[in-house]
């Protein structure tokens, strides 16, 4: 493969997203990991969750991103009452011509913003999940499929918060990433406050078109990656399911369940998508590393012990970096 070539490619693409960060910067207040994992997901075309206590810009930067691509943004305010039908649409009968007709949900959208989603109840999640995996969803008898760009950008409160509910296993696991919202240095919360006091409503314009958004991919596809790096990818989730294997006997007591083989292909796919951001035409295991605790941290879950001595899934997660061989 000529990683020349793939390179003088990654060159000429990234003009778009270097619009496309500049134009979030612009409303965006510092959060660098944060623009940068959405990049990410708009790159690899993965399904993200964001969690964060309230105020911290989730939603802020995700009606960001959508602003910045000229593609259908909806955004659906999770609650308690939501009921499948006002996610995805319902049949309304005609009683005149004695006919069902389709009314389309808000699903049927390119961006889709899912606010505060651990508000909902099961049978919602039920329904968004289908369109996350299959990319599609089932009105009745009908099967209707949903236009590509179509990704799924959710926020979501601390569980430890009144009113959620953790969401299921198989949902969270369709996430290719989950990224932990922090609060922001003093200097940035400064100009935060500076940007409110003098009613700096600025609005973010489109820099970028959804076939701006597939060329990259195209390219992101072509980026070389190393047998080893593959490996690494793969030696990374089995070691969060076998711990001893790479010398860690101490955590097999820590972790209930490992990551499943698809946290292999999304660290590899991220990975790509993070030598592209790099200006890269191949993938090195640094790029692993990068996203490995946003692919990770959501797809490792702890049993009570760890728990009870409050260690985190992304120390599991670092522990394993430190340990698993590098290429």
């Amino acid at each position: 493969m000529d990683v020349d070539r793939i390179k003088a490619e990654v060159e000429a693409q990234t003009e778009h997203l270097d619009r496309l960060r500049l134009e979030m910067g612009k409303i965006i207040v510092g959060q660098t990991h944060m623009v940068r994992s959405l990049m990410v997901a708009l790159l690899c075309g993965g399904h993200t969750l964001l969690e964060g206590v309230p105020g911290l810009a989730k939603t802020t930067a995700i009606k960001t991103l959508a602003d910045c691509i000229s593609t259908r943004f909806q955004r659906i305010q999770f609650t308690p009452d939501l009921l499948p039908s006002d996610l995805i649409g319902t049949l309304i009968y005609n009683p005149h011509q004695g006919t069902f007709s389709t009314k389309r949900g808000p699903i049927f959208a390119n961006l889709i913003l899912a606010d505060e989603i651990n508000r909902a109840p099961s049978k919602v999640q039920s329904a968004l999940l289908e369109a996350m995996q299959e990319r599609q969803v089932s009105i009745g008898d009908e099967t209707f499929p949903l236009e590509e760009p179509f990704l799924v950008l959710a926020t979501q409160n601390p569980i430890e918060q009144e009113g959620t509910y953790p969401l299921p296993e198989a949902q969270v696991d369709r996430f290719m990433l989950k990224i932990l919202i922090g609060y922001p240095e003093r200097d940035e919360e400064r100009r935060i406050v500076d940007q409110a006091l003098e009613g700096d409503a600025r609005q973010a314009r489109a820099v970028v078109t959804p076939e701006q958004v597939f060329s990259m991919r195209e390219v992101v596809q072509r980026i070389y990656m190393d047998d080893r790096v593959r490996d690494y990818c793969v030696d990374l989730a089995v070691a969060t399911r076998d711990p001893a294997a790479v010398g860690l006997e101490e955590m097999r007591r820590l972790i209930e369940y490992g990551a499943s083989p698809r946290a292999s292909i999304y660290l590899a796919v991220a990975g790509r998508a993070g030598a592209f951001l790099a200006g890269r035409g191949y993938v090195t295991p640094q790029d692993i590393k990068d996203v490995a605790h946003d692919v990770l941290r959501h797809r490792v879950l702890l049993t009570y012990e760890a728990e009870a001595e409050e260690i985190t899934a992304d120390q599991v997660v670092t522990n394993l970096l430190e340990k698993v061989p590098v290429p």
